[in-house]
């Protein structure tokens, strides 16, 4: 028999010196603890480092005060959608489990939801109908891409979800709308030559900063990053004995220790950045290492000097991606180098058909 004894529930929390911020021992991981309108709301800040709880918990606190106003509101028959987005709005920005930049994204499918709806904001939700949202879907699908479309619905859902969280009606209107097919984008990238001539007429360009767009595609394309990463990238990040870049999702990753990862320096990459390096060579550790954060008018122009299909950003993180996978590198393995968290599945699917023709190729070596 075990003879050792259950520590009481008191005994695993450690109250901090800031007012409705404890510490779960057994984790140390940070919980705010207060009450709103008499009800005690215990709820995890998913961070065992205190100055992100005191942040987390400043946000969290007003978003259920808010809540609760609401509530009350409904309950005496006021609620107008825009009351409802408020909360979202808020909910989303306090959400510690959402990145920065998806914050964003859901921020411009509401901008977009209520621009292609004007009146929405000041409708009372009681008077939404299912024919309401339908009418609007059918309106706004017929410009939106499918994954916009299937996104901006979403959201609409959610702040009618918590319309009915707070008792201002009895359904989601929004449920009626179906969601619309996605079919998967057919990767159409350059091959080797073809991408060394579409950098060479972005730098013949003429323009300001041809050189600097320039050096951004190669950037994206030898490290596979996203074109917000690539803006957040410092000089700082760039570890030239160990070879590799610290990648941040976003500013608030650096400050606030959040997630990042390492992309190993390719030879073009050490290439790139010994240029770079040399022609700035006053550059201070905190500076970014681009000079510009997008250039996708210059690589319009690119693609139609050479005559190849339209490239954006994100083709040159596939780039990356399927020339690492044509040169031999395990999928799991450049599923990490994108900072993807799923063991590989997502580049899988994308990437899974190149496996199979590389496969394919190296097989006919193969000789007794």
């Amino acid at each position: 028999m075990n003879d050792e004894k259950t520590p009481p529930e008191e005994s695993l929390w450690q109250k901090t010196q800031f007012a409705n911020l404890v510490r779960y021992i057994p984790s140390g991981v940070y919980f705010a603890r207060f009450r709103v309108r008499g009800k005690l709301i215990r709820k995890s800040l998913k961070t065992n480092t205190l100055t992100v709880a005191r942040l987390r918990l400043g946000d969290l606190e007003k978003a259920e005060r808010q809540t609760a106003e609401n509530q009350s509101n409904a309950k005496r028959g006021k609620m107008t959608f825009g009351d409802a987005l408020k909360i979202y709005r808020e909910r989303v920005s306090g959400d510690v489990s959402l990145k920065q930049r998806s914050k964003a994204y859901y921020a411009e499918r509401v901008t977009a939801l209520l621009k292609s709806w004007p009146s929405l904001e000041r409708t009372d939700v009681r008077r939404l109908s299912s024919s309401d949202c339908l009418t609007w879907a059918a309106s706004f699908g017929n410009g939106a891409s499918p994954t916009a479309f299937n996104n901006t619905v979403k959201v609409l859902r959610g702040i009618l979800a918590i319309a009915m969280e707070c008792g201002a009606r009895y359904d989601n209107p929004a449920l009626s709308i179906k969601r619309a097919g996605v079919r998967p984008k057919k990767l159409q990238l350059p091959e080797f030559t073809k991408f060394s001539e579409f950098i060479t007429a972005m730098e013949n360009a003429g323009a300001r900063f041809s050189h600097s767009c320039a050096y951004l595609a190669r950037f994206l394309a030898y490290g596979g990053f996203r074109k917000s990463e690539a803006a957040n990238i410092q000089w700082q990040d760039c570890d030239f004995v160990g070879n590799k870049i610290t990648v941040f999702g976003d500013p608030e990753s650096r400050t606030k220790k959040g997630e990042f990862r390492s992309v190993p320096m390719i030879p073009d990459m050490v290439q790139l950045l010994g240029r770079l390096r040399m022609e700035r060579p006053d550059a201070k550790p905190t500076d970014p290492v681009m000079l510009v954060q997008e250039c996708q008018k210059l690589m319009d122009r690119a693609a139609k000097i050479i005559k190849i299909p339209r490239i954006t950003h994100h083709d040159l993180r596939h780039l990356f991606a399927t020339r690492c996978i044509e040169s031999g590198v395990d999928i799991p393995t450049v599923s990490r180098w994108l900072g993807h968290k799923d063991g590989g599945a997502l580049a899988m699917k994308t990437y899974g058909h190149l496996r199979n023709e590389h496969s394919q190729a190296m097989a006919q070596k193969v000789k007794f």
